[in-house]
């Protein structure tokens, strides 16, 4: 009997300054891995795989999905039709499309991204940019996340160079940010961050973003799996790796990024800890170690014999991706109906929520989680059952007494 071919639907839609090819389906394990090695991202806001909307890229995908999916062009076909009409950059639709304003900012103060044109002084200014983010020891995803945000930048000033910019203009180009390009609080907020790197950081303008106000960001609340489902989705993966990986990174409240670097010389079986290195903010810390954990480690390091870290790749080059591991998470936990929001990061939200349910000080959680401050932590206050069941219901208490 044939095995039923995968669908998957492919679009276009304009995404941080750049065309892209959108490539949707539902959760499969089988190419979720060739198309990340293809150079694929995954995009939280669309939902999707996503590559650049070029020839090239396009035929990588197709190299793919055709020998396993039944692929459906149709919304592609219709992007690229609207590309090619004169008013292409206003009218082609997005998942999150919404309607152009009717007063766009005047002519001639903050041209559009019709190209990826960098002038001979803006093309300088991200070298010096990038110089200045290694010499100050940023995070490889910092430096990453300034310096796209500001080739975006650059790229939209066409011939206008960046130093010559006064606060008024700034505001200018970041009502253009809200208004024209819809952009959300958050890629506004890190917009801003690199604006404020390069401006003060790499030109020395210091007071250049006092007058400039940021956009209020939504205040979301921690994603949390219930202890029932933490172990029936984790106890059910058969492959020794993968449940390691992901009890590990539940049991020490790891971020993705912390669990996957793990090394063997930071797990210390005498005292039962585990030192997490360099996490967010270049900050050590040590976590207590589950007593549960160590026969599991000990049978993984014996059947996978790492050599460096802990989750080591095939070749044993390097540690495990944190693509890899979000794809792990979401194979595990694809059958317990839980939200699209639930991602590997609500492992760490639910340990430190269970923590608090058990009765643990909150500023020792905060110790625990590395937060520098306890408003961080206080956020799982709010998620928790034990603080939550103590509020009777209004209704509840109406019909109790009327019962009675």
């Amino acid at each position: 009997m044939e095995q039923q071919k995968i669908i998957v639907e492919l679009s276009g839609f304009y995404h941080k300054g750049t065309h892209r090819l959108g490539i949707h389906f539902d959760n499969y394990g089988s190419i979720n891995g060739p198309l990340y090695k293809a150079g694929a991202l995954w995009s939280r806001t669309h939902k999707c795989w996503h590559v650049p909307l070029r020839k090239e890229a396009f035929e990588k995908v197709m190299a793919i999905l055709t020998p396993v999916a039944s692929v459906n062009r149709s919304k592609l076909d219709t992007y690229l039709t609207q590309l090619k009409q004169p008013t292409a950059t206003a009218t082609v639709p997005t998942p999150a499309a919404v309607p152009a304003i009717k007063k766009p900012i005047p002519a001639g103060k903050i041209p559009a991204a019709k190209t990826t044109y960098l002038n001979e002084a803006n093309a300088a200014a991200l070298q010096q940019t990038q110089q200045a983010l290694i010499l100050k020891g940023y995070s490889q995803s910092t430096q990453r996340t300034y310096l796209n945000e500001l080739r975006v930048f650059f790229t939209q000033l066409g011939k206008h160079e960046a130093h010559t910019f006064t606060t008024q203009r700034l505001k200018d180009y970041l009502s253009y940010c809200h208004t024209q390009l819809q952009l959300s609080e958050n890629t506004i907020h890190s917009r801003m961050n690199a604006l404020k790197f390069y401006y003060e950081q790499v030109l020395g303008k210091e007071k250049l973003f006092w007058e400039i106000p940021r956009p209020k960001k939504h205040v979301q609340l921690p994603k949390v799996i219930s202890e029932e489902k933490i172990i029936q989705g984790l106890m059910q993966i058969s492959n020794l790796k993968h449940k390691t990986l992901l009890l590990m990174a539940y049991s020490c409240g790891l971020r993705v990024s912390e669990a996957t670097r793990i090394r063997l010389t930071d797990l210390n079986w005498d005292r039962m800890q585990l030192l997490v290195h360099k996490s967010k903010g270049k900050k050590d810390r040590i976590v207590p170690l589950a007593n549960a954990l160590q026969p599991l480690i000990q049978q993984y390091i014996a059947q996978y014999h790492p050599t460096n870290w802990l989750f080591e790749n095939g070749d044993k080059s390097s540690h495990y991706s944190t693509k890899s591991a979000q794809v792990i998470f979401r194979n595990a936990y694809a059958m317990f109906d839980l939200p699209k929001s639930v991602t590997f990061h609500s492992l760490r939200h639910s340990y430190a929520t269970h923590l608090l349910e058990s009765g643990i000080d909150i500023s020792y959680i905060q110790q625990l989680l590395g937060h520098n401050d306890i408003k961080t932590t206080l956020r799982y206050t709010h998620v928790s059952k034990k603080e939550l069941g103590k509020i009777e219901n209004p209704l509840d208490k109406l019909l109790r007494k009327h019962n009675n």
